[in-house]
């Protein structure tokens, strides 16, 4: 056998985003992975501190495409949790409502992803067809298909107009339709069997010790969901089950996704029945924060989102720490990658459902002599925006 080394990024067809793996191969099999994220570094926590919170909720939507309702809830959790901020019940099922919403979607894209990856092009264009609706449900609701800016701390931001809701269940009963065929196909399909199951095993002790999150964990045997842990908004009203497994293979991870997706759908009907009584109240004012500090959880579709806040008793944080669920969740391709073929590697990192962006962080940054220094990365950056510019233009 001949031992080598294949890298994957930092640029790759496969790879949406910028990440660098090194896959140690003895012949067609993985003996290790190495991983090497920083190519994605935004500086959201440094200009979180520059910004009003209101102005840091529109900050932390960009930190993920698709959990752009994910970050901002949990962010405002934090800033709630500094004063116990009281949330209106009827806000809180509008929040409940569209963080489901972007479940359904974000589970629909990742389902299509992967029929993608592994050549079962029919999967991927019923998958995304069957998104285009949630989005246009959300830009009925919000006036947007993606980054709603719908959160503000105490509450939210619109309502949701009575018109606007048997439309909206009529677009859940065909999505509910839809996804009882794609969980039929997931499991009597056996192009579907043959090339995931027993796939990229993670097992439960690897999942605990790696401290996984979200799907990846629920597949591997671990009931983990801050939803049903630490309830908050309308998640303590409504019935739903948490997804579990323990085949922990990517055929696991793809059938608790597709029935989550299906809870999902139960929750979104349940808010959108509970706001036709609800009381008219979306927002309550809040005047200021205390200083303090403050901790806010979400389960986003990924797993569990987590923002740290600390205030001085102005309109800003003065820290403001943030761990999406991909930190957690990378790193265990080190365990359900070793020991397969080359060929299974690669969906096996697929099925985490990894967003690279979300996980950057810069530590520090060293002069040519390895001394530390400190770096303004905005101004490095718009340096090297105006010299690319000057290249280009001349």
């Amino acid at each position: 056998m001949t031992k080598t080394t294949i890298p994957v990024g930092p640029f790759h067809p496969l790879l949406e985003e910028a990440e660098f793996f090194k896959i140690h191969v003895d012949g067609e099999t993985v003996t290790g992975i190495d991983i090497d994220i920083g190519y994605m570094h935004r500086g959201h926590e440094y200009i979180s501190e520059g910004k009003t919170f209101t102005q840091s909720i529109f900050l932390v939507e960009r930190i993920c495409g698709i959990c752009s309702t994910s970050h901002p809830i949990a962010f405002v959790h934090a800033v709630e949790d500094v004063d116990n901020v009281e949330v209106p019940v009827r806000a809180a099922y509008i929040r409940t409502l569209v963080g489901e919403l972007e479940r359904i979607h974000s589970h629909l894209l990742w389902l299509g992803l992967a029929g993608h990856f592994i050549g079962y092009d029919t999967l991927w264009m019923w998958a995304w067809r069957y998104r285009e609706p949630v989005l246009d449900i959300f830009e009925t609701i919000t006036g947007n298909r993606n980054h709603y800016g719908m959160m503000r701390v105490g509450g939210v931001a619109r309502d949701v107009a009575p018109e606007a809701v048997p439309p909206l269940l009529e677009t859940l009963d065909m999505i509910e339709r839809k996804m009882d065929m794609i969980a039929k196909a997931a499991a009597d399909d056996p192009v579907l069997k043959t090339r995931l199951k027993g796939v990229g095993i993670l097992s439960r002790q690897a999942a605990v010790d790696y401290c996984t999150v979200g799907p990846t964990a629920r597949a591997s045997g671990v009931s983990i969901d801050v939803r049903k842990d630490e309830p908050r908004d309308a998640y303590g009203l409504v019935d739903f089950k948490s997804i579990v497994l323990d085949s922990g293979d990517v055929y696991g991870k793809l059938v608790v996704r597709v029935l989550e997706t299906v809870e999902s759908i139960k929750i979104v009907r349940q808010c959108l029945e509970k706001l036709r009584t609800a009381p008219g109240t979306i927002l309550n004012d809040v005047k200021e924060i205390s200083a303090g500090e403050g901790i806010g959880r979400y389960e986003a579709p990924r797993g569990e989102v987590f923002h740290y806040v600390r205030t001085d008793g102005s309109n800003r944080p003065v820290r403001h720490k943030v761990r999406a669920p991909s930190y957690m969740n990378i790193p265990t391709c080190a365990a359900s990658c070793k020991g397969i073929p080359l060929a299974d590697a690669l969906i096996t990192l697929a099925a985490i459902d990894p967003c690279y962006c979300c996980t950057e962080r810069a530590i520090h940054v060293v002069d040519g002599r390895g001394a530390r220094v400190a770096t303004d990365l905005i101004r490095l950056s718009r340096e090297k925006t105006d010299r690319l510019r000057r290249e280009l233009h001349g």
